[in-house]
């Protein structure tokens, strides 16, 4: 998958200074996880994203973060959300100066769903019992795909191998916790074997060296760390313990 860390590095930092701001101005805007909105950012971002797609039960930062990536990308952004959120987040977004960016759809999302084919970068907030099929119905890029599953339960299953649209010779494989709790990111492609050596070579991989840059921040305290299995060239991405 190709990789820009410029644009994520830009993005990851716009994102932190916007929701920071949004944090001293709105109670509902907060994370659970410090770090996840410019995490996701800096992915979509450098991910090169064309179309990114977010389906939300409420409002949240992740619209920011996703914003802000393809504001640096030039991508389209679809947020489907309800109807009761959508004031608020149209608020919050041109308030962040991010209200162009982002096309706003309200109703039915397995039906709205059906409208986008394939999407380089998705989100789903698996608050809303119907995930699992909001999940299996995103019609994913299969040269280079993204699926986050956010809020997921510890014990529940985000998106795994249910794809739509997908040809032979794809590489699917998923991850939870990137970032604390509740996440499960899902990583769509063709990969090779020269390209996983590239990418393991020397058992480890510093974030930096992917264009996200490593963070401490005073409620976490802590640096993100990413590895990479040497073997698979699976990559795992974790914070460790805060400090006492």
């Amino acid at each position: 998958m190709e990789w820009s860390a410029t644009s994520a590095t830009k993005a990851y930092l716009e994102t932190i200074q916007l929701c920071n701001n949004l944090n001293k101005l709105s109670d509902s805007w907060k994370t659970r996880e410090p770090g996840s909105s410019e995490f996701i950012s800096a992915l979509a971002a450098g991910m090169k994203s064309k179309l990114i797609v977010e389906v939300k039960s409420s409002v949240s930062p992740s619209t920011i973060a996703l914003a802000t990536a393809a504001k640096h990308t030039g991508a389209r952004f679809v947020c489907i959300l309800p109807e009761t959120a959508l004031l608020e987040a149209k608020k919050e977004t041109k308030d962040s100066g991010l209200i162009d960016i982002v096309e706003f759809k309200t109703g039915d999302p397995t039906e709205i769903l059906q409208n986008y084919e394939k999407i380089d970068f998705s989100l789903v907030d698996c608050k809303n019992d119907d995930y699992p099929k909001l999940l299996k119905m995103i019609n994913v890029n299969p040269k280079k795909a993204v699926v986050v599953a956010n809020n997921l339960a510890s014990d529940k299953e985000g998106f795994g191998g249910h794809v739509k649209g997908m040809k032979d010779k794809v590489t699917v494989r998923s991850m939870k916790h990137p970032i604390g709790k509740g996440m499960e990111i899902t990583t769509i492609g063709r990969t090779n074997k020269s390209e996983r050596r590239d990418r393991g070579g020397g058992g480890q991989l510093g974030a930096e060296r992917r264009g996200i840059p490593m963070k401490k921040t005073a409620s976490a305290n802590s640096k993100w760390i990413v590895r990479v299995d040497e073997e698979s060239g699976e990559e795992h991405i974790f914070r460790p313990p805060r400090s006492l």
